[in-house]
């Protein structure tokens, strides 16, 4: 008896095991689909105009051109400067004299258009976060962490809102690590929430974005910012476009 009951335990175990990850994979499944992730994927580049506020002060105002696969990405300021990275490694024009920014800026605007399509990369970590209401709504929600050294900011974590019925992201929970411990950036989280989706080529993409303050038990509070996107377009870029001409800078 003894030893059937440990078999029926060890079953019970077993079949636990596995239906954690289907749940897990599930939420991404949905996700992924419902922004179109394999028509995303099959385009080579995409590029929109962003202008982006925080504090009611201008933050960025300019045009981002990124691969869909996020390996490389330009941002085009509106003064003719410009920042690019491929894949690890950040170049900037000669005419940015504050270069505190720049890597941050290389990758973090690029990861929150990106971020509906980057759920299942390598190194993403997906676990169920049981607190499914923000600001009175129910969402799917998950977390996202990294695997040690997966990116630029691995101690970054994101809690993902997803729309139950639709399954598109709404509203993202995030810490930012940069020049940060990650105690003192848990001390102060944000959120982005994506509104105002349109298709393009059949792909939804969110025309708005807005910043805010997020408590894990209050949700979203005072808001910071917001970024407008427009002329959003795939488009086709020539071998050359994201080789940095000599003039161009790197940044550790």
């Amino acid at each position: 008896m003894k030893r059937n009951i440990n078999a029926v335990l060890l079953l019970i175990m077993t079949m636990a095991a596995c239906s954690a990850p289907k749940k897990e994979q599930s939420f991404v499944e949905k996700t992924e689909s419902a922004h179109q992730k394999s028509a995303f994927l099959d385009k080579e580049a995409v590029r929109f105009d962003l202008a982006l506020k925080f504090g009611g002060k201008e933050r960025l105002n300019g045009t981002i051109t990124l691969l869909t696969n996020s390996s490389k990405g330009l941002i085009e300021y509106g003064d003719s400067s410009k920042i690019m990275y491929v894949k690890d490694q950040v170049y900037y024009s000669p005419d940015i004299t504050n270069t505190k920014g720049v890597r941050f800026d290389a990758y973090t605007w690029s990861y929150f258009f990106l971020l509906p399509h980057k759920l299942s990369d390598g190194g993403t970590k997906l676990s169920p976060y049981e607190n499914s209401t923000l600001n009175g709504e129910t969402f799917d929600t998950h977390k996202l962490t990294f695997a040690p050294g997966t990116g630029d900011a691995p101690d970054d974590w994101y809690v993902l809102y997803s729309n139950k019925e639709t399954h598109l992201l709404e509203t993202a929970a995030y810490i930012v690590t940069a020049g940060k411990t990650k105690e003192e950036a848990e001390a102060d989280p944000h959120a982005i929430s994506y509104a105002d989706y349109t298709e393009i080529d059949g792909v939804p993409i969110a025309q708005t974005w807005s910043f805010w303050g997020w408590k894990e038990d209050k949700g979203l509070t005072e808001q910071l910012g917001e970024a407008t996107l427009k002329n959003i377009q795939f488009v086709e870029v020539d071998s050359n476009f994201f080789t940095p001409p000599p003039s161009f800078l790197t940044i550790e």
